[in-house]
Parts: C-alpha cells; sequence; structure tokens
C-alpha cells in the first residue's frame, strides 16, 4: 500500500491519527545517529571489563575494554583521531595519541577516550568503575600530557563564577552553601583521597562540610556534581589526572554545571614537543552555557 505524500504510517500513530514517529531535523540527523553509535562503542567496553570484574587484574580488565572500545570505533562513520586515550604511540599499542579510528569517511573528530577509569575498582570488584568516550569537532579538544591537573567543578543552576580556583576551599564552599540558601555544614565536597590532598580536605572539614572521599575515579567525581540530590555531591575540588579533566569537562558541557582546572606543567617531559604550554598554566574557566574545548581547553593559537 502506498501512504500519500507525507502521511504517517498506520503504525506510527496511537489510533487517533496523531502521529507518533519521532522526527529529527536533517541538521542533527548525524549527531543522533553517532550519539547511538557512541553509546554501543561504551557498552561494549563496559560488558567487555565487566566479565573480570572482581578477579583481581587490573591489566587485564584493561585490556578488554581497550579491545572491545577499539573494535567498535572502527565501525563508526567517521574520520576519527584519539587526541586522549591509553598514552603515547610507543607506550600504548592501541588507542593511542594520534591513532585514526572509524571507517575513514564521514566527518573529522576528535575523539577522548577512557575505556576502563576506575581499572582498580574493576579489578577488586567495587563500583565505580566507568567506560568513557567524547567525540568533539576536529581540533577542538585538548591534547592533555599525562600531567596532573588542578580541578574544581559544581552542578548546574549556579551564577556564573560561584567558585574559583584560586580561592581558599573554604570560600567557596561558603558560596555555594550562600546559593543554595544552607549552611557549610550541608555541603558535601568530593576529593580523590590523596596525600597530596591532606591540607584541602582539613580546611574544607573546618568549614563543616562533609568530606566524601573516593580512592579512584575523579571523572565521576566530577560527574557527580551535576546531580547533587541524587548524589549527595555539591561540589569536587582537587588534584588529578589532566586526561579525565578534558574528559570530565566534556561531560559537564553536556550534562550542565561548571568547572574551572588548569594543568600542573611542574615536569620539563611535559612541555616536550609542546613549547607554547611552556608558561601555560594560568586558569581556564570551562562553563556549562559558554564552554567551548575549542576556545577554553584549547592551548592559545597563532
Amino acid at each position: 500500500m502506498a501512504l500519500p505524500r507525507n502521511e504517517p504510517h498506520p503504525s506510527t500513530t496511537n489510533g487517533h491519527g496523531y502521529d507518533r514517529s519521532i522526527s529529527v531535523a536533517g541538521d542533527l540527523l548525524i549527531e543522533r545517529i553517532l550519539s547511538l553509535e557512541i553509546a554501543r562503542v561504551t557498552e561494549s567496553a563496559a560488558v567487555s571489563a565487566a566479565h573480570l570484574r572482581g578477579l583481581g587484574d587490573e591489566m587485564d580488565a584493561d585490556r578488554a575494554a581497550v579491545d572491545a572500545m577499539r573494535h567498535e570505533l572502527a565501525k563508526l562513520p567517521i574520520k576519527g583521531t584519539v587526541v586522549i586515550g591509553e598514552g603515547e604511540r610507543d607506550a600504548a599499542p592501541m588507542l593511542f595519541i594520534g591513532e585514526e579510528v572509524g571507517t575513514g569517511i564521514g566527518p573529522e573528530f576528535d575523539v577522548a577516550v577512557d575505556p576502563l577509569e576506575g581499572t582498580t575498582l574493576c579489578a577488586k570488584g567495587l563500583p565505580g568503575a566507568i567506560t568513557v568516550i567524547a567525540i568533539a569537532e576536529g581540533g577542538t579538544l585538548l591534547n592533555a600530557p599525562d600531567v596532573y591537573m588542578e580541578k574544581i567543578a559544581v552542578g548546574p543552576g549556579y551564577p556564573k563564577g560561584v567558585v574559583d580556583l584560586d580561592a581558599p576551599v573554604g570560600d567557596n564552599i561558603a558560596a555555594v552553601a550562600r546559593t543554595k540558601g544552607v549552611d557549610p555544614g550541608e555541603i558535601t565536597v568530593l576529593v580523590l583521597d590523596r596525600p597530596r590532598h591532606t591540607e584541602l580536605i582539613a580546611a574544607a572539614r573546618k568549614t563543616g562540610a562533609a568530606v566524601s572521599l573516593i580512592t579512584d575515579g575523579d571523572i565521576a567525581g566530577v560527574i557527580h556534581t551535576a546531580d547533587p540530590d541524587v548524589t549527595g555531591i555539591d561540589m569536587y575540588i582537587g588534584i588529578g589526572g589532566a586526561p579525565e579533566g578534558v574528559l570530565a569537562a566534556a561531560a559537564l558541557r553536556c550534562i550542565g554545571g561548571q568547572m574551572q582546572a588548569r594543568l600542573v606543567l611542574d615536569r620539563p617531559e611535559a612541555r616536550r614537543g609542546r613549547p607554547e604550554w611552556a608558561s601555560w598554566t594560568r586558569v581556564r574557566p570551562i562553563r556549562s552555557k559558554t564552554w567551548s574545548v575549542a576556545t577554553v581547553c584549547s592551548p592559545p593559537r597563532a
């Protein structure tokens, strides 16, 4: 049966003539398709790693996730380049920095991945391990070196600049509490449980705020701030990996929130091959509405 032009097929209506079909604007079609395909990429990596959960072998779990993710990425209709991955080419056999992924036919994208964030968590059978991927237009995601990054993040709904990476932790907690209309004692701050954060943790607790410590997984830690009613986390602060910082920023760009970050380029090897980064340590704000990886996270361009 041929339907008249523009008439919905009976299977897409609810029986009363109302169209139940899903329409997608032409310029968003590729994004819709890629979103579904990318979900399959992360799902494959997560399931592969889950088979090794609790077996005590971090390397095997990570390798399983990497293999599965790379296999699925090869099917995507994109010209992708890995900018955040498993390491430099000479140190990572797969998903290394600069590796081309996808079919090679389609739009150009930067690809940032962490096939298994929380390898220790997975190996020990603990909750919190996740699979992460972010893609953006080619040339826009920061190819962050494997160094530390200072970070502070809050979820959506706060005025611009409510937190400041250079402000004392007590001031940031007070600002968040004041905006929420609560006492500092009702604020919960998430921090990686590391010796380098001893003073930070003490200062946060001095305000009366609760400090929730995590052993691994600061991408998930930043994401927790986006839904405090569910996670109980109002703010993330501390020093973690720079590659993880880029992925966390991409997550907040999608789901809302604010983040400020600063690379810690305290080792000569971190600047090797990147002379323009020698003095690039100033704060770069990452905001939910005006946030742009190209203009905020990328190093200055000529």
